[in-house]
């Protein structure tokens, strides 16, 4: 079998829905929606576009992330206290072991690619 490549046009897929589970929401009612795309074949590295509502919850991550902000304005403050604003254009990786918070200020949509070992 011949591998293909995977186009991100989610104009006709539905999307997962979700929230960060309510002991980790800060403030607001943050809802999310999430359209993967790909994943590997031994399930540890994926990839899509993902969007959110605005909200702060604490985040944790044991992924590997790189992430590309499409339109929207977050705010990722560690737990050291640095923050940093995000917007439409900007690209980043959070490493895993990463904590603090994500802040959506205005409704974000990135494209993320992740690998978890």
């Amino acid at each position: 079998m011949k591998a293909a490549l995977i186009p991100f046009d989610i104009k006709d897929l539905r999307p997962e829905k979700g929230s960060p589970a309510p002991e980790r929401i800060v403030k607001g009612h943050p809802q999310n929606r999430s359209w993967n795309l790909y994943t590997s074949r031994d399930g540890k590295f994926f990839s899509g576009i993902w969007e959110g509502d605005p909200g702060e919850w604490i985040i944790h991550y044991t992924e590997d992330e790189f992430c590309h902000i499409l339109e929207g304005v977050s705010v990722i403050t560690s737990d050291n206290g640095a923050a940093m604003t995000v917007r439409a254009g900007d690209a980043f990786v959070i490493p895993a072991g990463f904590s603090g918070t994500w802040e959506v200020v205005e409704r974000t949509r990135k494209h993320y690619a992740i690998y978890e070992a």
